[in-house]
């Protein structure tokens, strides 16, 4: 069996997952689980785990980091899950987490020569009521457009959000692109994430063109697992994946089992060997 079929099965008798082996479950590990088990055709399993993220929504509709805990920004990770696995039949868990989406924005902050980026546009955060970053942004573009709801314009600001915050070379950061005029460094995983938003979106200004660019060059075999299934699922979602995908997914997987068996972590290479569900 090989590291795919075994991380299937291992997911398939766990409905929900921590971010490492024996910690408690988390609702980001446990929609990627159901994410990566949905994109492999086994929708059936996904189920259980889509149940455990509806019994972990709060009455205000958001689905914590931990059942009762705050903040709610993995609400997004929520309903796309309910949105692959039965968007008819979750869809009243999707509109209350839509609700609050739409209620839990990013803030925008007055615009000054400190950052170079567009500090009025919004989109969503780490912790509410503070300015947007890029990945809960990004998740949340996701999590509209799998509700059927990409049109939205807090959506589509998401996305103007997620251009604008683009790197002049290429990539994202988490958050900045310039502060106190120095120029912020580009990291994988949140320009995986922004990429795969940003999936069949336009952009006249080029930046998507670098950043795709940029990722393609700055990913190998070393790169660590989180890192590389992003990536990987940023670069499928435009460009396709690079020759020697399979390969550098096996050898992320082989890590990650001799070291610290992470589900989380083999649950997203998982999902990253076979694409985000659309």
């Amino acid at each position: 069996m090989n590291w795919l079929d075994e991380t299937l099965e291992e997911l398939a008798q766990r409905p929900a997952i921590g971010y490492l082996s024996g910690h408690a479950a988390a609702a980001e590990p446990t929609a990627v689980a159901a994410l990566a088990l949905v994109a492999h055709g086994r929708v059936d399993v996904a189920q259980k785990a889509a149940d455990v993220l509806a019994a972990m929504q709060q009455p205000g509709g958001d689905v914590g980091v931990r059942s009762g805990e705050t903040p709610g920004w993995p609400t997004s990770l929520a309903i796309c899950v309910w949105s692959a696995v039965d968007r008819n039949g979750f869809s009243k868990s999707i509109d209350r987490a839509i609700a609050w989406l739409l209620e839990n924005r990013g803030r925008p902050i007055e615009q000054s020569d400190n950052f170079a980026h567009n500090t009025q546009l919004v989109g969503w955060a780490y912790a509410e009521q503070t300015h947007s970053w890029v990945e809960p942004t990004a998740f949340a573009v996701l999590a509209f457009k799998a509700a059927g709801k990409g049109d939205d314009p807090s959506a589509r600001e998401g996305v103007a959000v997620l251009i604008d915050r683009q790197l002049p070379g290429g990539g994202l950061n988490y958050g900045n692109t310039f502060v106190l005029g120095q120029l912020i460094r580009s990291h994988l995983q949140p320009t995986g994430v922004g990429l795969l938003a940003l999936a069949g979106e336009s952009d006249p200004s080029q930046r998507l063109l670098k950043s795709i660019a940029w990722l393609e060059r700055s990913i190998g075999p070393e790169t660590t697992p989180l890192s590389l299934g992003w990536a990987l699922l940023g670069l499928r979602a435009h460009s396709g994946l690079p020759p020697h995908a399979d390969e550098w997914l096996a050898g992320a997987a082989a890590r990650v089992q001799s070291r610290d068996r992470s589900s989380f972590k083999l649950a997203l290479l998982a999902l990253a060997a076979k694409g985000w569900p659309t």
